[in-house]
């Protein structure tokens, strides 16, 4: 029995990836084709992916909120796991990059479950707040860390009760933890990761998946 999370080496993450992990052959052409771009390090991993379709589908999402969808994959994740009606909303600055994830979608039939905005995600959070639109049921936030504490409070506003929101990156790269690291994005992070742990309105859990994924879900 281990006490504590296991270190993965390459070895032992293929591993997990060959029998812990069922992705298709289309997500494995958008990281294959995302790899090639100088920014492909933005991408979720496969075992992070898989994970975040089985809690869409656990929780039996129906409305989803996505904040940075860079290239698509982790979209494609959550969409396929939505019922034929339900919709995932995502946010994004660049025309770019969700240009790769519009023919993904397209390619995987679920282009009419997702609903893209382009244009600074806090602005487009703030006006679904001001449109009062119906509650999503799953939040996912991966877009630039300085407004990650803006993200928070406006996912919890629209988030419902008993809703996941799931946050990446909290562990950056062990940057969080290093006194020596004080740039704006690691403190910002650390700043969010602060405040969850002692925020009542949510029940918590940081996992040690990919760069670090908090789950934390609205009382």
């Amino acid at each position: 029995m281990a006490r504590r999370t296991l270190d993965l080496d390459d070895r032992l993450y293929d591993y997990l990836l060959k029998v812990g992990v069922r992705e298709s052959d289309l997500l494995k052409e958008l990281r294959a084709e995302t790899s090639k771009l100088s920014s492909a390090g933005m991408q979720i991993g496969p075992d992070q992916g898989a994970f975040m379709h089985l809690l869409a589908g656990l929780i039996g999402a129906r409305r989803a909120l996505e904040i940075g969808t860079f290239t698509g994959y982790s979209s494609l994740c959550v969409a396929s796991a939505l019922p034929a009606d339900g919709k995932l909303i995502c946010c994004d600055v660049s025309e770019e990059y969700t240009s790769i994830a519009r023919n993904y979608w397209r390619r995987a039939g679920i282009e009419s479950r997702i609903e893209l905005r382009l244009g600074p995600a806090v602005a487009t959070l703030d006006q679904l707040i001001e449109a009062k639109v119906p509650e999503f049921d799953f939040i996912f936030i991966d877009a630039d860390k300085a407004n990650y504490v803006n993200y928070y409070e406006r996912a919890l506003k629209l988030v419902r009760t008993g809703g996941l929101i799931a946050i990446d990156n909290v562990l950056w790269g062990g940057d969080v933890a290093d006194p020596k690291v004080d740039d704006e994005d690691t403190r910002a992070i650390r700043a969010l990761n602060d405040k969850i742990s002692a925020d009542e309105r949510v029940i918590l859990s940081m996992i040690p998946l990919g760069d670090g994924l908090t789950l934390a879900r609205k009382r």
